[in-house]
């Protein structure tokens, strides 16, 4: 992993830092390729059970670099790497959560919003800057937005590019929670903590369903569901579960499938 992004597991959780401080962590395509890689290496991880999202220096992002980026060189290739990165993340099998302090502006706060749970500070704050810069909207904003807040208020944070205060941005429900800098650390490391003791299989498919909902009808997402629990019925999370409630214990989930093995059946 690059300098400019920091890496570290504990246990089954991930995290991940942007770490360009003296920029508040705004995203050069280098950076962009290092998200990519990383994102893609969780995915592949066996173990990963969540990953935090954060930046270093007090500011969680503040957009695609602007003053040490060429505006003209290879605008694809940075876009496909800002693509890339929107979708990474939104496909990733495990949850994800933000650790947002200070700025979150443009790109930096569409990847804030691709992750499934926000916690901010309360200085927090964000902006879709993309129009005072000259640009539309990325980074899956604009599918994002919508989903989030209605159209409306989507085409006002947008089209205006207005910053708004955590407080505004949990009312509008962008936020999951605010929490005070003296706790948000250890707010966020005990839910990424929850989440990764979690029943794999089945949390990696609750995100999925819940992410291709939006976008279904009521057949198709109750048609997505059924084929959800039947894996889960092929998962040992289940008779766990059950045994756990049963014994009025803590469930140990695993993932491991609950299959006869190949050479049993020969």
């Amino acid at each position: 992993m690059t300098d400019i992004l920091r890496r570290e597991r504990d246990d089954r959780v991930v995290t991940l830092t942007l770490n360009r401080p003296s920029r508040k962590n705004a995203i050069t395509l280098e950076l962009w390729d290092a998200l990519r890689g990383a994102l893609d290496a969780i995915a592949h991880e066996p173990g990963v059970g969540a990953v935090v999202l954060t930046g270093a220096g007090g500011a969680f992002c503040s957009g695609a670099d602007v003053v040490d980026s060429d505006p003209y060189a290879a605008p694809f290739r940075k876009l496909r790497a800002i693509t890339d990165v929107a979708q990474y993340l939104h496909d990733l099998p495990v949850p994800t959560v933000a650790k947002v302090r200070g700025v979150a502006v443009g790109a930096g706060w569409n990847l804030a919003l691709g992750c499934d749970l926000v916690v901010a500070t309360p200085d927090a704050t964000f902006s879709q800057v993309f129009t005072r810069r000259g640009l539309s909207i990325d980074c899956g904003g604009s599918w994002l937005l919508p989903k989030l807040v209605g159209v409306q208020q989507a085409k006002r944070l947008a089209l205006l590019a207005e910053t708004i205060d955590a407080a505004e941005a949990r009312e509008l429900g962008l936020l999951t929670w605010i929490k005070p800098e003296a706790e948000i650390d250890e707010f966020v490391d005990g839910i990424a903590q929850r989440l990764a003791a979690g029943p794999p299989i089945a949390i990696s498919q609750t995100k999925a369903l819940l992410n291709e909902g939006v976008d279904r009808s009521l057949r198709e997402a109750l048609a997505g569901e059924s084929r959800a629990q039947a894996v889960n019925f092929a998962v040992e999370d289940l008779p766990e579960a059950y045994a756990a409630f049963a014994q009025k214990r803590e469930t140990a989930f695993t993932g491991r499938w609950n299959v006869r093995r190949l050479d049993e059946l020969a």
